[in-house]
């Protein structure tokens, strides 16, 4: 399939405040119609990223393209985007319906053409019949969603997610993930996300970007970031993780705990240290003479869908998640199918996009 046209370029991007830096050579590309998300612990620098691409804040150095035009020294609002904030800022004194309709006003749009719009975003947001209501009155959901049709009344070309979800309860953020996918989708246009969890990257993105003390760590589809990690911190910020110290023995073959194990991976060299990850759902509770490793079950938490159990092997304890409970105390084996087994270099690189990125 054809790769999606390039919308943004961030070439070189770097931020100071007071002379420190929290932004480190940044490059990275947005495509059009993309579902991108920055992802990362707070002051990895996400939410700076999203303000250099929205012309609230100026790189120390770098530039930015927007659609072959360089917007660096834009303002905001001559820039083709806008955004929706952790705090809505809703005007309280408008209903739900001169909210949205805000933006056409000010560009003084005619009232025919304004009411259309407005009408038609309500329905996007499945919110026809609240258009007379306060927007006190609303949920926090609902406000949410207001927020959101609110930016995209004026039809930006790119629209900017700063945490939008985070004042939310658990249950109603799992349903508005879903709603902002489908609107994305509907709309078809570009939607930058910053979030610090890792269930609404999962769930929402085309492409997750790993940020950390202002480098990125790793970009990639939630698939392959999830299975194919590239450093020790995106394995653990991304999902649960088993890291253990191992050796690569040679091609397809890794020593950890004092075992050999057959892997996939290749290239790492002989006899070279290596991490080896694997994700709890992939260790396989055996009996005790057929595992590679045998251990005792420490402790045993039941979760909902699975067992989680913490198993102490050869001086390494492992966090197992199975469907199968066993008792704390019982000796059990450890196994791992060859393919579930993933090899990393102890070192930690920050990988460019243009080297890792498959056509979409």
């Amino acid at each position: 399939m054809q790769e999606r046209q390039r919308l943004i370029n961030l070439e070189n991007i770097s931020k100071e405040y007071d002379g420190v830096r929290v932004l480190s050579d940044i490059n990275l590309y947005v495509r059009k119609n993309e579902f991108l998300t920055l992802l990362g612990p707070s002051g990895c620098g996400k939410t700076t990223t999203l303000r250099i691409i929205g012309g609230f804040e100026t790189a120390t150095t770098g530039r930015i393209i927007f659609d072959g035009a360089d917007i660096t020294n834009l303002p905001p609002y001559k820039r083709k985007v806008n955004t929706v904030f952790q705090k809505y800022a809703l005007f309280p004194h408008l209903n739900v319906f001169e909210n949205i309709a805000f933006g056409l006003k000010v560009a003084k749009r005619p009232k025919d053409e304004i009411k259309k719009r407005v009408e038609k975003l309500l329905d996007l947001v499945n919110l026809s019949q609240y258009g007379k209501r306060s927007v006190e009155s609303l949920s926090g959901g609902q406000q949410q969603r207001i927020a959101i049709a609110r930016a995209l009344i004026n039809e930006p070309e790119v629209l900017l997610l700063d945490e939008p979800l985070g004042a939310l309860d658990l249950k109603l953020r799992q349903d508005m993930q879903l709603e902002l996918k489908r609107m994305q989708q509907m709309l078809g246009i570009t939607f930058i996300f910053v979030t610090h969890d890792q269930e609404e990257a999962l769930t929402m993105s085309d492409t997750i970007v790993v940020m950390k003390d202002g480098f990125i760590q790793q970009i990639g589809t939630p698939k392959d970031v999830y299975d194919e990690p590239k450093t020790a911190f995106v394995a653990n910020f991304i999902g649960q993780s088993n890291i253990i110290r191992g050796t690569m023995v040679r091609d397809e073959l890794v020593n950890f705990c004092g075992a050999d194990f057959p892997c996939v991976d290749k290239g790492f060299g002989v006899n070279a240290p290596v991490d080896v990850l694997i994700r709890p759902e992939d260790l396989l509770i055996v009996p005790s003479e057929l595992g590679k490793l045998q251990g005792i079950v420490q402790s045993v938490l039941f979760k909902g869908v699975h067992y989680e159990m913490i198993i102490l092997s050869n001086g390494m304890t492992f966090k197992v998640h199975s469907t199968v409970m066993q008792e704390e105390g019982s000796t059990v084996g450890l196994d791992v199918t060859p393919f579930y087994i993933h090899i990393m270099k102890p070192t930690i690189t920050a990988p460019d996009r243009e080297l890792e990125e498959e056509p979409v």
